[in-house]
């Protein structure tokens, strides 16, 4: 097969930039813009004590499970993804793979992360593998090449991690005690405290849950100010935002079933029926987001995810390893009984809803209409495409489905939902898509050439409107 190390005109400085405007407004309005990374999975362990990683493996192909599917695909035996291998197997094969990821974005993204991080300006593959692992691991030795040396190349002004209920926040208030000028914040993620799906497991957590609050969760109202008593925490921590993964939102009559039964239920080791499951978390989300309310915090959904569907793979290698998919949920009645709920007595706070589905754009993108009520700009957002839909075709089916049915203006932007430390080129990617269609725009005369005004709008979706939007600050931090 053909395939030249060298790049010619890929990713060159107007990769994306299809039209004179579309460059102008990359180049001066959006290229150097800090980030704010609102929510990911980086671990906060690895920030705080500023881990430097062994070889590119570690830090590149660990836990990615993109390039984890792609080569299962491509028929790497598992040996060199997840298995026993060496690191620089592993890698070798990831070479292997990535010539064939063409018009997949991990193409992009891959070649991205090694020209910006590594200044490797040409083309990985079987061939010169050996060559950049050891080009790679060279560099890795720097101290800017520490994970907090990582983000500030990146000009990461904000990280918003995803931590459980039960996290003591112990890094978070050690990492700010160092005065760094890159800000870590916690995000409350209670998933564990409403999965009544396996009763063996929630009782487990709802006993550690326990022991983090000091006293006996023997009812729902006592899980509630357990979880009363997380958020408080949290929040003197400097937390302000909340993030829920689900397969969709419910919504019950308040009566529907006894909440406390089904508590009693679930803690004697009882299977749930899939309505008092649902039953459940309806009834525990709304109380949340009623306390999310009250706190004035931010709170994310993360909607249409359909995990571990591969049971034997589940087995094998345990969760979260590479085998969930889009899920086709009905999304739009129950979504709207549930902010009705909250919204009847003014008790819906900011709310970020992220769809998985595409075929569900619109319907995300006229919900948040329905509830956006004047008093904050954008209260309700259509997230930025993410998982499957973080791709150059998802992300502009987000945005022109937003600029058409919503106000693209007060959109709050691109996160990276990553547990990788060289994932941020994604936010050039974004900015770079984004760019490129507001100049197609102006070159077919649907927009004005005004450029003061319309980088001044990219700035904002990029950068500015997500800073107004979370209320981060290490004032917050009460400890």
């Amino acid at each position: 097969m053909p395939y030249s190390t060298t790049k010619s005109s890929f990713l060159s400085d107007d990769f994306l930039l299809q039209n004179d405007f579309a460059k102008i407004l990359y180049h001066q309005y959006a290229k150097d813009l800090p980030i704010i990374d609102y929510h990911n999975h980086l671990p906060p362990t690895e920030i705080n004590a500023n881990r430097k990683f062994e070889n590119i493996s570690k830090i590149w192909l660990a836990g990615d499970h993109y390039k984890w599917r792609a080569m299962r695909t491509f028929g790497i035996n598992e040996k060199f993804i997840t298995g026993e291998a060496s690191d620089e197997e592993k890698f070798k094969s990831w070479a292997k793979t990535l010539p064939y990821t063409l018009r997949n974005p991990l193409y992009h993204w891959s070649h991205l992360e090694l020209k910006r991080y590594f200044g490797f300006d040409e083309l990985l593959s079987e061939s010169n593998a050996a060559e950049v692992y050891k080009h790679c691991n060279t560099i890795l030795e720097q101290d800017s090449y520490s994970t907090q040396g990582l983000l500030a190349q990146m000009k990461v002004e904000v990280v918003c991690s995803t931590d459980d209920p039960i996290d003591s926040l112990d890094q978070h208030v050690s990492f700010h005690k160092k005065g760094k000028d890159l800000g870590m914040y916690p995000a409350f993620r209670p998933d564990k405290a409403y999965a009544v799906e396996n009763p063996t497991n929630y009782k487990a957590y709802i006993s550690s849950l326990s022991d983090r609050v000091g006293f006996e969760i023997n009812s729902f109202d006592k899980l509630l100010e357990a979880l009363s008593n997380r958020i408080d925490y949290f929040h003197e921590r400097g937390c302000r935002l909340s993030d829920h993964g689900l397969e969709q939102l419910y919504f019950f009559n308040s009566d529907a079933y006894s909440i406390d039964s089904i508590f009693s239920a679930v803690l004697s080791g009882d299977i749930l029926a899939t309505e008092k499951v649902n039953f459940f978390k309806y009834t525990t989300l709304l109380a949340l987001c009623k306390m999310y309310h009250a706190k004035g915090w931010v709170q994310q959904f993360h909607l249409g995810a359909l995990r571990n569907t591969n049971e034997r793979s589940l087995r094998i290698l345990g969760p979260d390893t590479g085998y969930d998919s889009i899920g086709d949920f009905d999304q739009a009645k129950a979504m709207s009984g549930f902010f009705n709920a909250l919204n009847s007595d003014d008790q819906l706070t900011k709310t970020v809803i992220y769809n998985l589905n595409p075929r569900d754009n619109e319907v995300f993108a006229t919900m948040i209409g329905n509830y956006n009520d004047g008093s904050v700009r954008g209260k309700i957002q259509f997230g930025s495409g993410w998982w499957y839909l973080d791709q150059k075709d998802g992300m502009e089916k987000q945005i022109n489905t937003l600029s058409n049915m919503g106000l693209i203006s007060c959109f709050i932007g691109m996160l990276t939902d990553s547990r990788s430390f060289l994932s941020f080129p994604r936010h050039e990617y974004f900015r770079r898509i984004l760019c490129n269609l507001f100049g197609q725009d102006v070159a077919n005369g649907e927009l004005p050439w005004d450029e003061k005004w319309l980088g001044g709008i990219i700035s904002d979706i990029c950068y500015h409107n997500a800073k107004n939007y979370f209320n981060f600050s290490p004032k917050n931090i009460q400890v």
